[in-house]
């Protein structure tokens, strides 16, 4: 007589294997009071904003450039898929945050895009923001109307 502990029997993980996790690489890009969070992955140039077609979403061709500016200095267009969230601030603001969070998470990519970054500015988060207004002003700086007499 052998008093064996029960093993507890668990059932068997299906043979079928699940698909591969995909995993992202996060950037976060902000400008003035814009916030874009990137997420890019190895793909076939699928760009959303939003959940929206990347040209959609910034109709203005200048602000498409500034969104583009870092995937063509890196020469990454067609080789990643990034889908951003972006909210806050403008549409200048928010092209100049989402410029920011694709430089940032194609540094974290390749660690050999950061040169070509650097030298064309996409690492620089550019500080400006509106400057608040003063009271007994009409504005920030502008005064009210003043006559001498």
């Amino acid at each position: 007589m052998t008093d064996a502990p029960a093993t507890p029997t668990t059932p068997a993980a299906p043979h079928h294997a699940a698909p591969p996790k995909v995993t992202y690489i996060w950037g976060t890009g902000r400008r003035k009071t814009a916030v874009a969070r990137v997420r890019i992955k190895p793909g076939k140039g699928q760009f959303q904003v939003n959940k929206r077609e990347f040209k959609n979403y910034f109709t203005i061709e200048h602000l498409q450039n500034t969104c583009l500016a870092p995937l063509k200095a890196t020469d990454t267009t067609n080789k990643i898929d990034i889908f951003i969230n972006v909210a806050g601030g403008g549409p200048s603001g928010q092209a100049g945050a989402v410029s920011l969070g694709i430089a940032r998470a194609l540094v974290k990519l390749d660690t050999a895009h950061e040169q070509p970054l650097r030298d064309g500015k996409y690492l620089t988060r550019d500080s400006r923001k509106v400057e608040r207004k003063k009271y007994g002003k009409a504005g920030a700086r502008k005064s009210f109307q003043w006559t001498k007499r």
